[in-house]
């Protein structure tokens, strides 16, 4: 079974998943970002992306929809390979969410301080 692998120096974490959202606050702006990816074929799949609102150079895309205030889009972006997070102690951390539960990335992978980059991938279970 594949699921999705987080991995940095000194550190690494499977977990049995086939769908996750990544979410973020904009560093100035301060407006929440969600990213939805799925594992299709040991890629990772960008599904659907939303912004809570709009700001300097966070204009939403051509195509974007507005539902209840919040702008919903399909990033033409091909699948990954792995996606690389740089995390800083100076903005809120990402949140990693799955089953309908959200947790700071802090509690998925450790604190910004001991793993400053990650990359997430998918992979087989063990």
């Amino acid at each position: 079974m594949i699921g999705l692998c987080l991995a940095a120096a000194g550190f690494a974490a499977t977990l049995p998943l086939q769908a996750f959202t990544l979410a973020w606050t904009h560093s100035i702006e301060k407006i929440r970002w969600e990213e939805d990816y799925r594992i299709v074929d040991q890629r990772l799949e960008l599904v659907e992306a939303r912004i809570r609102g709009s700001g300097a150079g966070m204009e939403p895309p051509d195509g974007a929809v507005l539902k209840n205030g919040v702008w919903h889009y399909k990033p033409a972006l091909p699948p990954l390979e792995r996606l690389r997070l740089a995390r800083s102690s100076y903005v809120e951390d990402y949140t990693l969410c799955w089953d309908d539960v959200c947790r700071p990335m802090a509690d998925v992978a450790g604190s910004v301080e001991a793993v400053p980059v990650l990359a997430l991938f998918p992979c087989k279970l063990h």
